[in-house]
């Protein structure tokens, strides 16, 4: 049986759901650093320091060992990369981390970075700038035109994005971004970065499109699940359609064999005319991924039967196509 921990579990009483619901599951633990709806549905909880604290690995090492938790998988961006550095000390109590290398998580927390890893491979993404006056030059040139959308860097949750119309916006808009940057969560890891903390990005006109990719905890490639996004709320898919993975597949492998993470890579992206561009990545179970639940891709079973030593069962990967799935908002009394 495995006991599992999901961190950062924050408003996800759902994914919550979905592991208890699993067969071979022991107790599904969740953490957070308040307490919340998810924490209420968990079989056990704790309220876990701040992320960048001093005391946020311990703390969720010494709760794995007291509650006997085999294994750790975060549902948060910012969560993530500290959980990937430790990923040692972790193994070294038998605890399994389910995510990607630092390096492939940094890569999808840093959009700059992202930008380039999607160009090295030769796959299409928006052509990017990490500095404002090299794109006033290139507008000048007549190489790329306003409208741009400006985000941070280390952004999430659509925070602090701004489409921009023109030379005034860009300079107003580039100081609004960084104050949104820097009194919100998004400061620590923009710190990494403090004079380079913002991306401008040409604007992709399309049919967006939100992809899990697969891997198996070896890091081999499994399958994509497609969902078209319609209508977004704070940087997540409030109403979608479930899709055909064909258009998607040669895109997702290529991705798959550079990044070798376990489990599921959200990959955002637009379909147009030209071909499929890569917006973001993120090394976590998304934001769209209820949609492939609800559509049959039992992504929490498979990944506790791996965990128990079992192979792929290929009836966990079925996805029904076409569909519409709206997420639903429902008023909760916390009993803290």
């Amino acid at each position: 049986m495995i006991n599992i921990l999901l961190t950062s579990a924050g408003r996800r009483s759902y994914i919550v759901d979905y592991f208890k619901n699993t067969n071979g599951i022991g107790k599904v633990h969740a953490s957070n650093s308040h307490y919340s709806i998810a924490l209420e549905r968990a079989d056990g909880y704790f309220i876990s320091p701040l992320i960048y604290s001093e005391n946020y690995i311990p703390s969720i090492i010494n709760y794995c060992k007291e509650n006997n938790v085999n294994a750790v998988l975060s549902l948060f961006d910012i969560d993530l990369l500290v959980l990937a550095k430790n990923k040692t000390l972790f193994e070294n109590n038998n605890i399994k981390l389910i995510l990607a290398d630092p390096k492939f998580v940094e890569i999808c927390n840093d959009k700059w970075e992202t930008y380039k890893f999607i160009n090295n491979l030769g796959l299409n993404t928006p052509k990017t700038y990490l500095n404002k006056e090299d794109l006033k030059h290139d507008i000048k040139e007549g190489i790329i035109s306003y409208p741009i959308i400006m985000k941070p860097r280390w952004g999430m949750a659509s925070m602090g994005i701004y489409k921009v119309d023109n030379d005034l916006e860009l300079d107003v808009f580039t100081e609004k971004c960084y104050k949104d940057i820097f009194k919100s969560y998004l400061k620590y890891e923009s710190s990494f970065t403090r004079d380079n903390a913002i991306i401008y990005q040409e604007i992709i006109n399309g049919e967006e499109y939100g992809l899990d990719v697969l891997n198996n905890l070896d890091g081999e490639y499994i399958d994509t699940f497609a969902k078209q996004k319609i209508a977004m709320r704070s940087g997540e898919t409030d109403l979608g359609r479930t899709s055909s993975n064909l258009l998607f597949k040669d895109v997702a492998k290529i991705i798959s064999s550079y990044s070798k993470h376990q489990g599921i890579l959200s990959v955002d992206c637009f379909k147009n005319d030209k071909g499929i561009f890569i917006i973001e990545m993120n090394c976590r179970i998304s934001g769209h991924y209820p949609l492939a639940y609800l559509a049959g891709f039992n992504y929490p079973q498979l990944l506790i039967d791996w965990l128990n030593g079992k192979t792929t069962d290929r009836s966990l990967l079925t996805f029904e196509e076409n569909i519409y799935i709206v997420k639903d908002l429902v008023p909760t009394v916390l009993h803290k």
